[in-house]
């Protein structure tokens, strides 16, 4: 629940760093062209340049439903420098709105550009189309859910792959001091304790690569809407995995000490080597993976912010390749 929360957040603040890595953007493009106007900075980016002042405009998905719009808009070339759209032509592709000083739309079909500066994050949701009708949203989403699932099959495997080494070592002990069993050899417990820290360690390499990875591929394939798909799915997939994987793996655990008291044929019955394997699953499923979905969820929302600025930018789908 607190990782949930966190998320929801850094969800927030996501959408703030996308709107600030666009505010950069046109300030880079500025430095770039000298003459007042509008220019196009990006397939779905403008910018008017008056002087010193620089105001990015959100062209929406709205403004270039009507065909010859798109098709005006499409066809200036804004590689490898901005180009300016309003003043070569006698019949400008967008032009101020009269009746609302420094608004601008597409002189053909009115479709209003947004004003980066006041943009909210519906705006800039409606500017991604984030929406499950968008394919990218909605392959970002079960990248995410899948994340999950794939991270809690790692954390599993891995406390699998440390239980067993631990298990090797105490067999190993035994074998080669017989003496352990009788009390007369005393046991080499700092053995067992390394394996279990360095397992801590080393089997955690690749789930929180998947944590670091997952963002980075997603946002520089998919764009700054797929990163949200991948953040809402890993959110909710995560949030429900585990409060279902603590209630399950407890009651596994604690269904074998029932039976341990007495219940159900008790130590030995075959009730008993069930629960066994129950608990087996149950220990980490309530103390390693439900548990550290928190930090994947943390992870990729952490990630995703501090990667939003170049995803903006650089994305196959910011740069008109997707």
């Amino acid at each position: 629940g607190s990782a949930a929360l966190t998320a929801l957040a850094l969800l927030a603040a996501y959408m703030v760093e996308v709107r600030i890595g666009l505010e950069r953007w046109v300030a880079d493009a500025a430095q770039m062209v000298s003459e007042d106007g509008i220019y196009k900075v990006a397939p779905g980016l403008a910018m008017h340049r008056s002087g010193e002042n620089v105001q990015g405009l959100l062209v929406m998905p709205t403004a270039l439903r009507d065909v010859e719009v798109r098709r005006a808009w499409d066809a200036i070339d804004h590689q490898p420098r901005p180009q300016l759209v309003n003043s070569a032509s006698e019949m400008p592709i967008i032009d101020q709105l009269p009746q609302m000083a420094g608004r601008w739309a597409f002189t053909a079909n009115a479709g209003t550009l947004i004003p980066l500066e006041t943009a909210t994050i519906l705006d800039l949701t409606d500017y991604y189309s984030a929406s499950l009708m968008n394919p990218r949203v909605l392959i970002g989403s079960f990248l995410g859910a899948m994340a999950a699932f794939v991270f809690c099959a790692m954390t599993m495997k891995a406390v699998g792959r440390a239980a067993d080494g631990m298990v090797e070592e105490v067999r190993r002990q035994l074998r080669e001091n017989p003496g352990i069993l009788d009390g007369s050899v005393k046991p080499d417990y700092a053995r067992p304790v390394q394996i279990s820290t360095q397992a801590a360690q080393r089997e955690m390499i690749w789930p929180s690569l998947l944590g670091l990875l997952a963002p980075v591929f997603t946002g520089m394939l998919l764009g700054a809407g797929g990163i949200i798909g991948l953040l809402v799915g890993g959110l909710t997939t995560s949030f429900c995995m585990a409060i279902f994987m603590s209630n399950s793996g407890g009651a596994w655990d604690n269904a074998k000490k029932y039976i341990e008291t007495g219940k159900f044929g008790g130590k030995g019955s075959e009730a008993h080597k069930a629960a066994v394997v129950g608990d087996t699953v149950g220990d980490p499923f309530k103390d390693t993976s439900g548990p550290s979905l928190n930090i994947l969820i943390k992870l990729m929302s952490i990630v995703s912010v501090v990667i939003a600025g170049t995803v903006v930018r650089y994305s196959l789908v910011s740069m008109g390749l997707l």
